[in-house]
């Protein structure tokens, strides 16, 4: 991109381009699956997390009641940003391929995480978010049969949402190392 665009129309019409150009790629087989890698370590003496994607860094911190210093959002929070993001990101790509104007767009997602999760009495009580929900807020000329089918592509086609809603299988594994014993 040369310089920014002026309004919300301005850059579907430029997105519109790059998923037509990715679209032919991939019906040209040229395309390929991208290996994605996140790196995270505690730092230090605050516990502060550092998230490293690509040349890309973000701080993950707890609030002052979880004896975090609030430099950053909590993972659960993050969370719900990624949804966010990703649904946001997604809206934009359908308008674009679409052709369906947007004004502004604006999604507000909201979960629940409760600290008494797992303990006596609310062992039943999810450890993770939970009542996780969206809204989407459009401003759109388009009728409204045109924002249906836009929001029906995007829960269809949204890699994070669809990641929540379908049971994963994560493989996990711990190196230990002592580098006390190891120095003496």
């Amino acid at each position: 991109m040369s310089a920014s665009p002026a309004t919300l129309n301005d850059y579907l019409a430029e997105k519109r381009s790059a998923v037509l150009a990715r679209d032919a790629h991939i019906d040209a087989g040229t395309a390929q699956a991208t290996a994605l890698l996140a790196n995270v370590s505690a730092e230090g003496r605050s516990g502060v997390r550092r998230i490293r994607i690509r040349e890309h860094q973000v701080i993950s911190d707890s609030p002052p009641s979880f004896a975090g210093y609030n430099l950053g959002p909590s993972s659960p929070e993050l969370q719900l940003g990624v949804l966010g993001s990703c649904v946001t990101h997604i809206f934009l790509i359908q308008a674009a391929a679409q052709q369906v104007p947007l004004t502004s767009l604006d999604v507000e997602v909201s979960g629940v995480i409760d600290p008494r999760a797992g303990k006596p009495g609310h062992e039943a009580t999810p450890v993770w978010p939970h009542d996780i929900a969206y809204t989407v807020h459009i401003d759109s000329p388009a009728p409204r049969a045109d924002i249906e089918a836009l929001f029906a592509a995007v829960e269809r086609t949204c890699p994070i949402l669809n990641l929540l809603r379908q049971p994963q299988t994560i493989r996990a594994s711990v190196e230990h190392r002592d580098s006390l014993k190891q120095a003496a």
